[in-house]
This record gives structure tokens, sequence and C-alpha cells, in this order.
């Protein structure tokens, strides 16, 4: 049987989850107090960081699935996903609307990763 990796768990939840090569991350939320583009920004970057600790990075995401608390912010969530992602190396994607965890929040993303190596 392949061994499960689960980095920080939590009561409810692992922030990752390394299995078979794959990395599997739990939504990423940004500060409640900032706007689309800056929650974007550091959902992001926690992402970034995440996928290093896992052994992964952004060039090797497989899948991202993107809720958003509002489909009118889309396009200004979209211009900061694009700067970010590699370019020739986007995931499979897909985005809708939800009621987030907090009213504040505006965006969260999950991501399915493959391990790098």
């Amino acid at each position: 049987m392949t061994e499960i990796i689960r980095n920080n768990p939590g009561k409810r939840m692992s922030e990752s989850v390394i299995h078979g090569g794959t990395v599997y991350l739990s939504g990423q939320v940004g500060d409640p107090s900032s706007d689309l583009q800056a929650q974007t920004r550091e959902v992001l970057a926690k992402i970034e960081t995440l996928l290093a600790e896992a052994g992964s990075s952004k060039s090797h995401m497989l899948m991202a699935t993107i809720w958003l608390a509002d489909m009118a912010d889309f396009a200004a969530m979209n211009e900061v996903w694009e700067d970010w992602i590699v370019p020739g190396a986007p995931p499979a994607r897909c985005c809708g609307e939800a009621k987030l965890a907090q009213s504040e929040l505006l965006v969260e993303i999950m991501i399915v990763a493959a391990v790098a190596g």
C-alpha cells in the first residue's frame, strides 16, 4: 500500500495530503479584510509555499478548483491568476460561485498537483 502523508493535520483537515505522487491542497483563503485581487494574490502565495513544502510547484499543477463569493469578480480574479500561472502549463480548472465560510472571504482555491521528480 502506498504511504499517505498528511501535512499539518488539524481536527478537521490537513493542509495538504500526499499520496501516490500526487499532492492535494486544502482550500486556501486570503485575508478577509483585503479586496478580491489582494486575496487572490495571498491565496496563490500560500499555494506556492504549500506546493514547495510538498515537493511540487505551480508548474506541476494538475487541477484547480476556484470558488468565488460573486461571479462578478471572475475577470478580476483571472487577471491575477493569469499573471501567476506558468505559461504553457495551466492546470485543468473549474470556477464557480459559492457562499464561503466567512462573508468577507471573496475567493478560495483548491489545488491538485504532481509531486516533482
